[in-house]
Order: C-alpha cells, then sequence, then structure tokens
C-alpha cells in the first residue's frame, strides 16, 4: 500500500476514533456510540441501549478522553435500531456526516468500535450495495466488513473519516448500517430544540 494513502488512512482513523464512544450498562461494556452534535448528542443502536432505556439509570458513555459520563436516552426506536442520548457536557468533538446516498458499491469503509473489550478497534472493508431496503422495509447499507459484538452502535465511515451509517447486525456475512441520511432525520425529530 503506498506510504501516502496509509498515512491518510491512519489520520482518518484517528479523527473516527475521537469520535466513537464505549457505552456501559451495570459497569459492563455494551457497545458503541458516534458523537453527533457537540454539545452532548450520542447516536447508537436501540440494541445496544437495551434495558437501561427503561432503568434510565447506570448507562454510561466513556468517552475518548477516557472520561466516563452518566447518559440519558432521549429517545429510542426499535424499528429503526437507533437511540438518541444525552451527556452533561459540550466541546465534543462531533463527528462529520456524510450523504450515505451517494455510496456506491466497491468504496471503501471503516468501522471504528469497541468489539471484545478492545478500545477503538478498525475494520476495513467495501460497500457491498447502496442503501436499500430490506427486511420489514428497513433501509442498510451493506458492506463487506468483519463486525464483532462490540461494534453496533458505532460509525460506518467513508475513506475521508464522514460517517455515512451506524453500524449495526451482520446478516449473510455482510455488515449492515443504518445510513446517515435515516440517522439524520431521526435526531432532528428526537433532539431537544432549544
Amino acid at each position: 500500500m503506498p506510504a501516502t494513502l496509509t498515512s491518510d488512512l491512519s489520520a482518518v482513523v484517528g479523527r473516527l476514533r475521537e469520535n466513537t464512544v464505549e457505552l456501559r450498562s451495570m459497569g459492563r461494556a455494551g457497545g458503541s456510540g458516534v458523537i453527533w452534535r457537540s454539545d452532548g448528542l450520542i447516536v447508537t443502536s436501540a440494541h445496544v441501549v437495551g434495558g437501561a432505556r427503561l432503568t434510565h439509570h447506570g448507562l454510561q458513555v466513556v468517552l475518548p478522553d477516557t472520561r466516563r459520563l452518566p447518559a440519558t436516552v432521549l429517545e429510542w426506536d426499535r424499528n429503526l435500531d437507533l437511540a438518541l442520548l444525552r451527556v452533561e457536557t459540550h466541546g465534543l468533538p462531533a463527528a462529520q456526516v456524510g450523504d450515505s446516498n451517494r455510496l456506491r458499491p466497491g468504496e471503501l469503509v471503516l468501522a471504528v468500535g469497541h468489539p471484545f473489550g478492545l478500545s477503538a478497534a478498525v475494520v476495513t472493508g467495501v460497500v457491498h450495495a447502496a442503501p436499500a431496503r430490506g427486511a420489514a422495509g428497513r433501509r442498510w447499507v451493506q458492506a463487506d466488513l468483519r463486525l464483532a459484538p462490540g461494534n453496533s452502535g458505532g460509525p460506518l465511515a467513508d475513506a475521508a473519516g464522514r460517517v455515512v451509517g451506524i453500524n449495526a447486525m451482520i446478516a449473510g456475512r455482510l455488515a449492515l448500517a443504518v445510513p446517515s441520511q435515516v440517522v439524520e432525520t431521526f435526531v432532528t425529530r428526537s433532539a431537544p430544540h432549544d
């Protein structure tokens, strides 16, 4: 791999790690999340939040700088497999959001997450299919990525580091991610309006 491509990808991965958080429930690692807005809004998968949304306590966000903050569940949508969280802090490094509708098969994508207790692990692959409807009418970005438990809720990003999806699951050996356009709509309707 050419040195310039390697250094470019290393820089992209570094930025993505700054936007990716770990979620813990009752002290145990549960998955990943993405800093969506600098004022403390974090997006993750609904199944990562699980029962913590019902208890309203015990859910923590571990920031890239290792701070642990309690998180409040603002919105939870099982059908979209998305959850919106809030932590009480400001000035967080928000992710740059890309346009999932522009993805094309064969494009390089990266996923960052916290699988098996590994901190901000990275995997790369290619887009298998642009956002398409799957079971129950859901839209997914399909990618040839090797995800593992703990990657759920973390970012799927293009080669420029723009988040184009939220990783949700593996199906038929392909990673499925909720497209960024769907996530943006979810955040816009769910976020508190000041």
